[in-house]
């Protein structure tokens, strides 16, 4: 018996047009292969032909209802719409049918924060104002932690940092008057008098230093409960159980934010961003492999090189790398 032909993740990512090619071909004779409709639903999302991705993910939906990765299909598909209603029940029903893929929580999460930010304000004087939700999330890079408080127009002298080896401290005042603390207990020591903050127009950056080039599994101690979300700038929730570093979904962001003047860390991030987003499909596997095999340190767009060897950590002469 002939074994059925599979198009995994991985075969899509590396040519999305050559695999909807072959999924095209391949549903010529089994036009109701829910598991192929819903694979061509993600070359679909690959090309941001989202409509099209929507119209494969719901036909595999109903093909194969107990099929958890078609609703993921269907949600990402329909959040690049902006039809997050729609989005946020597909990302819920894929979840209630599987519980150990905590990516869907977190597009749950992201539509939720969207549709949020298009309820219009309440005309009914007659209330209280709510108390300010300031969104906050937290990545690194290989020598820092930035923790990043959404909080717009925040005046230039609104802002009082206390950097400690293993705390944090912040109270910042609102555009609204309102004054917002932070405190956290962290989990790693760091350098305080090589930390910093940045007020922007639409963001607080607090940027602290690590002490040791590792990586943090989370931002808080033990015993530490914390609301502050972690957030990667170069990597986004997928259907599958690990992550692509510089995937090709990543959402824009804000104008106001790409006008803005970047330094450091944060400058070279949106060089790197750009040049992956400019880059031939050769560039994208370079960088993708070359970043992942050398845990980070090193960020190639040779493919020609790239292909034909493992690419060794490099860290910096005066940063030990520490593996974990």
């Amino acid at each position: 018996m002939a074994t059925e032909r599979t198009f995994p993740d991985s075969f899509i990512d590396e040519d999305p047009q050559k695999a909807l090619e072959e999924l095209n071909d391949a549903l010529k004779g089994d036009a109701d292969n829910a598991e192929w409709i819903c694979q061509r639903a993600y070359a679909h999302i690959l090309l941001k032909n989202y409509s099209s991705a929507v119209d494969d993910a719901k036909r595999a939906e109903q093909l194969k209802p107990s099929l958890p990765l078609a609703f993921m299909r269907t949600g990402i598909a329909e959040y690049h719409l902006n039809n997050f209603q729609s989005a946020h029940a597909a990302f819920t029903k894929g979840h209630q049918l599987d519980t150990s893929d905590n990516s869907y929580e977190i597009w749950i999460k992201r539509c939720e924060e969207m549709l949020d930010e298009m309820l219009p304000n309440s005309g009914d004087t007659r209330q209280a104002p709510a108390a300010p939700n300031v969104k906050h999330d937290w990545y690194q890079t290989e020598s820092q932690i930035i923790i990043t408080v959404m909080a717009k127009n925040v005046p230039k002298d609104g802002v009082c940092v206390n950097f400690m080896e293993k705390e944090l401290s912040a109270s910042i005042r609102l555009a609204s008057g309102d004054t917002h603390n932070l405190h956290f207990h962290l989990l790693h020591p760091i350098i305080p008098e090589q930390s910093n903050f940045k007020i922007l127009t639409t963001k607080v950056e607090m940027k602290m230093k690590k002490t040791d080039a590792i990586r943090w599994e989370k931002l808080e101690g033990e015993g530490q409960e914390s609301s502050i979300k972690h957030f990667n700038p170069n990597q986004y929730p997928t259907s599958s159980h690990y992550t692509r570093k510089w995937d090709k979904m990543v959402v824009d962001i804000s104008e106001e934010e790409k006008n803005e003047k970047l330094e450091g860390d944060a400058a070279l991030n949106k060089l790197f961003q750009q040049i992956y987003s400019d880059g031939s499909d050769e560039v994208k596997r370079a960088m993708n492999k070359s970043f992942m095999e050398s845990a980070g340190t090193v960020l190639s767009t040779n493919w020609k090189d790239v292909a034909k060897r493992k690419v060794d950590a490099s860290p910096p002469d005066d940063v030990e790398l520490k593996k974990f």
